[in-house]
């Protein structure tokens, strides 16, 4: 009798179910023990396949998409991959309008996947007809046969994380979490993710880390938008100039910001300390993770679960190039000798 031949009907079958991998050489001295949820082992490296694939198949269920429709998003570049990825299994077609602000690695790897990109420039309001939000709406009504995602905007991008990140948190923990560390961009990561935990422990601690420019951790303390905070940035899928409705800020106990620079460097420490080659969101989650620890946020007893969003080949031209840090200005006397020489043998 043969046996049965052990392959997934497809790579849409690989998303979730991602490693916990504990910290240890970055986190020596530090009180608690640390957790990294590594979710670039997922098939599209990164957190939003599972947005991607959730939301799309709601669409599905729904009706809204039928053979032969057409998917469009704003996306900063992970969503935009993930899309891509799905309507290709699916049979979609795929348009992205993109920020300007997204590495050219990202914008390479959505145009082989089949995706038609629209670059949009990162520095100007929401409203502004040139945002990505805005030329991704026009696309939705000038395609006949679309449907526009709208993660920001979209209930299903928080179900997704409560459906699968937070119970698989919670499992690989054995309910032991204390703290969760998060970027929060869209907000459905921490969101879905914190209203699962919370449900199991309302004791624990949620901490969303967003960018110096962004808007997120002021409207958090104040409930109020102010525009007087925001300035352009260089970190990518982290904070926002807007409010987006798949933030759910009850189930968020603080923010906590972090800056370009420190971020990038963290994230090029993970890879030599760590062996953990990771995004630039990754990056500022572990520099929100030193920044708690300083501040005395954690203790003994502590269990922190640090969401690494996504994969370092995603910035190769950027924080992983030492020209793009050199022309960013991000090093100093306190950072020189952190690059590696190449040696050509002739």
């Amino acid at each position: 009798m043969k046996q049965e031949i052990k392959a997934c009907d497809s790579i849409l079958e690989l998303i979730g179910q991602t490693p916990l991998v504990r910290l240890k050489q970055l986190t020596a001295g530090y009180s608690g023990e640390f957790f990294a949820k590594l979710e670039a082992f997922n098939p599209g490296h990164s957190s939003k396949d599972r947005i991607a694939h959730y939301i799309i198949e709601q669409a599905e269920a729904s009706g809204l998409l039928k053979p032969g429709s057409t998917i469009i998003e704003t996306t900063s570049g992970n969503t935009g991959f993930s899309l891509a990825m799905v309507s290709i299994v699916k049979g979609y077609d795929c348009i992205l309008a993109v920020s300007s602000k997204s590495s050219k690695d990202k914008i390479d790897m959505l145009r082989s996947m089949g995706a038609k990109v629209y670059v949009c420039p990162a520095h100007v309001s929401a409203d502004d007809p040139r945002s990505y939000y805005q030329v991704a709406k026009r696309l939705h009504q000038e395609t006949e046969g679309s449907i526009y995602i709208n993660q920001y905007f979209n209930k299903f991008n928080i179900e997704a994380h409560y459906r699968t990140t937070g119970p698989e948190i919670w499992e690989q923990t054995a309910g032991q979490i204390t703290h969760l560390v998060a970027c929060s961009g869209t907000g459905g990561t921490i969101s879905g993710t914190a209203r699962f935990l919370k449900e199991q422990n309302p004791n624990i601690r949620i901490l969303g880390v967003d960018a110096y420019g962004s808007v997120l951790k002021k409207f958090h303390e104040t409930r109020e938008l102010d525009r007087d905070e925001i300035y352009p940035y260089r970190i990518e899928g982290l904070g926002k100039n807007l409010i987006p409705d798949a933030t759910d800020f009850d189930t968020i106990d603080r923010f906590i910001k972090v800056t370009d620079e420190e971020s990038a460097h963290m994230a090029r420490k993970l890879g030599r300390t760590e062996g953990i080659f990771s995004g630039y969101t990754s990056g500022a989650a572990m520099q929100a993770v030193h920044q708690l620890q300083e501040e005395g946020e954690f203790d003994e007893n502590s269990k922190v679960v640090v969401i690494f969003p996504d994969h370092g080949s995603r910035y190769m031209s950027k924080i992983y190039s030492d020209h793009w840090m050199e022309e960013q200005g991000f090093y100093d006397s306190k950072h020189v000798g952190e690059t590696q020489q190449v040696e050509v043998i002739k």
